[in-house]
């Protein structure tokens, strides 16, 4: 199985950026000019994947939503699927979006420079799956794989994102308060 491929050239990364409306941090644009996943995202042409990813955020979010969880900070949750939908879309119109790496791990396109953490984001249920981008290589595609090995300390705080990962509580309490509710 070949894993790697061939990296793109700063033209492709540079029309890729502009096609999806992206600015790539500079150790992802370092990796990508050294290498590719062999069956990754196609940033070199116009790729269904890449643009299903850039809404996997919102999409995995609005169904969590939809089922009870609620982020405190969007203020109080509205009575209608319609419009919690819009206060969701809004409140990610203002955080970072999230650059697809490989399935649904994702970089933070800001602060647009090296060390941002990688999340593994399927909704509420986002978790660091890496420090940076080196340390999620490692764990993910690396010999021995470090996916049960503590992150290392002084990961990047990253505005909503990082946020969701540490008080993963502060929604689940949303959650049971609707359910309870329903019951």
């Amino acid at each position: 199985m070949v894993l790697w491929a061939s990296g793109y050239t700063q033209s492709q990364l540079d029309d890729a950026q502009q096609r999806y409306d992206l600015r790539f941090p500079a150790d992802l644009v370092e990796l990508l000019l050294d290498r590719r996943l062999a069956d990754g995202y196609a940033w070199h042409t116009e790729d269904p994947r890449i643009r299903e990813m850039l809404e996997w955020p919102y999409e995995a979010l609005l169904f969590d939503v939809q089922i009870g969880f609620w982020w405190p900070d969007w203020g109080e949750r509205p009575s209608t699927p319609e419009e919690r939908a819009e206060v969701l879309r809004s409140a990610l119109s203002k955080v970072s979006r999230l650059i697809p790496l490989w399935h649904h791990r994702f970089l933070p396109e800001t602060p647009n420079e090296r060390g941002n953490p990688v999340f593994s984001m399927h909704g509420f249920d986002t978790v660091y799956y890496g420090a940076d981008l080196a340390d999620y290589l490692e764990r993910e595609f690396g010999p021995a794989p470090l996916r049960r090995m503590p992150l290392r300390l002084g990961v990047r705080h990253v505005p909503f994102w990082s946020d969701i990962v540490v008080q993963f509580d502060v929604t689940y309490a949303y959650y049971e308060a609707a359910a309870a509710q329903d019951s």
